[in-house]
């Protein structure tokens, strides 16, 4: 399978054709056997049913958009297995396909050649993505074909599980009851059945949770406190975290925000105000502490406290007076900042950091940086940290390269950002800003914690 272009981890690559294969390729002597599988997900990362799990013993899923064609032997000791995936097929409700494997017998270290080979559906060569870090891992996530702006791509993901396919299948929406579990090592010989219904009822009044609780709490507190903007715009919020299973999630939350000359329409016009009430509410869904950090940055960065309750009311004019808005834009002095507060530094990392809490920032500008080596150094050293960047772009489509170039930077230890541009935010609904918001968001959250940086 020569001639295809090679790709590392995290990369992507637009797919020229709507018909597909993924096939997985190893030399077979004195190895595992392994066998591949494809999950189809939807905007929430999960599956919409046990028919989204696509293996060998479940060819197709219900559409018949993704099939599991098999293996076969190829020269010189290779075995294939294919995946086939038409995204013109594909249910509107997917934005997704992951294709990974497990292995039976060994782990994904003793299986050697391995490979991801992505071509069209007469053999043309796309994309090719080579495993040299597998190791103690009996389930991997090779790759995923993903829905950007309408248009379908690639990206190599890298991903081991120790946990075997059961990790894979839970972490993607798979129930799999504890004592009928696949095999950490093979594939299930059926689709994993729901868990057993309890032989004893459930009790009349089931528990709240502490983090409903606070919810709830907050809820009231807005209303009784005189804030019905910020409480519609919290249940607003609401409706998108729970389509994507975040209804009680917890995380820091925090607001990075231009100050550079060319926001100082935005500012004006009360557009800025509006954001940071958007990012308020999502941060009191989230953060238990009814308020998010915020770092500024222009001619440099600054950390300017919270935004809260209690100050929120004219905020973004008082921000335009002071600091007051400056000559340049480095997203550099506000990442340092931000990794600073959470992590205690801003320096290189290479081993990954865990916490109990992620943390989530909003990054909203409006123009491209003059920082940007320094930029990309600090995404890749924040991968190794429990840290995702939100990237929002104000201004026309198609004026944001540096963004999209962040969102999709090669040489990390795992993809810890995602980016959206509107062109006037008054102009989107707040469900659909928030869905744009929490996007990629779940994805993150489960490479994550697979990869050691939540615990």
């Amino acid at each position: 399978m020569g001639g295809m272009a090679k790709i590392s981890k995290g990369g992507n690559t637009p797919v020229p054709t709507a018909e597909l294969r993924a096939v997985l390729t190893w030399r077979a002597a004195g190895a595992p056997d392994v066998d591949a599988s494809a999950l189809l997900l939807n905007a929430a990362g999960k599956v919409r049913a046990e028919a989204d799990f696509v293996f060998y013993n479940q060819p197709s899923d219900a559409a018949g958009a993704v099939r599991h064609e098999g293996k076969r032997p190829a020269a010189d000791g290779i075995v294939t297995d294919t995946i086939r995936v038409d995204l013109a097929a594909m249910p509107p409700d997917v934005e997704r396909v992951v294709i990974g494997a497990s292995a039976d017998g060994g782990t994904f270290g003793q299986v050697p050649g391995l490979a991801l080979h992505v071509v069209s559906a007469q053999g043309g060569p796309i994309a090719e993505f080579d495993i040299d870090e597998a190791s103690t891992e009996t389930a991997f996530l090779f790759g995923e074909f993903y829905l950007r702006g309408g248009v379908w791509k690639f990206r190599a993901v890298g991903q081991g599980y120790a946990s075997g396919l059961t990790g894979l299948a839970t972490d993607f929406g798979i129930e799999v009851a504890a004592d009928d579990a696949p095999s950490t090592a093979s594939a299930p010989s059926a689709p994993p059945p729901a868990p057993a219904r309890p032989s004893t009822p459930p009790p009349s009044a089931p528990a709240v949770s502490l983090k409903k609780r606070n919810l709830v709490d907050m809820e009231k507190r807005l209303a009784q406190e005189g804030h019905p903007q910020l409480l519609n715009l919290t249940k607003q919020a609401a409706v998108s975290l729970e389509k994507r299973g975040l209804g009680e999630h917890t995380a820091r939350v925090a607001l990075c925000l231009d100050i550079s000359y060319s926001m100082q329409s935005l500012f004006k016009r009360g557009k800025v105000q509006a954001l940071a009430e958007r990012v308020l509410s999502l941060g009191l869904r989230f953060d238990d502490n009814a308020a998010v950090d915020v770092f500024l940055f222009g001619s440099r960065g600054h950390a300017v406290g919270q935004l809260g309750l209690g100050e929120y009311h004219g905020w973004a004019e008082r921000i335009r007076k002071n600091p007051g808005l400056e000559g340049s834009t480095d997203y550099a002095g506000a990442m340092r900042l931000v990794r600073e507060h959470y992590f205690g530094g801003s320096g290189p990392r290479h081993q990954p950091l865990a916490n109990d809490l992620p943390v989530y920032v909003m990054f909203i500008t409006d123009g491209q940086t003059t920082s940007r080596d320094a930029t990309r150094e600090q995404m890749t050293y924040s991968s190794f940290e429990p840290i995702f960047w939100q990237f929002m772009g104000l201004g026309r489509p198609g004026g944001f390269s540096f963004l999209e170039e962040l969102d999709d930077l090669t040489g990390r230890y795992v993809d810890n950002a995602d980016f959206f541009s509107v062109q006037d935010p008054a102009l989107v609904p707040d469900a659909q800003l928030y869905d744009m918001m929490t996007n990629e968001y779940p994805g993150w959250l489960a490479r994550a914690r697979t990869q050691g940086l939540l615990i």
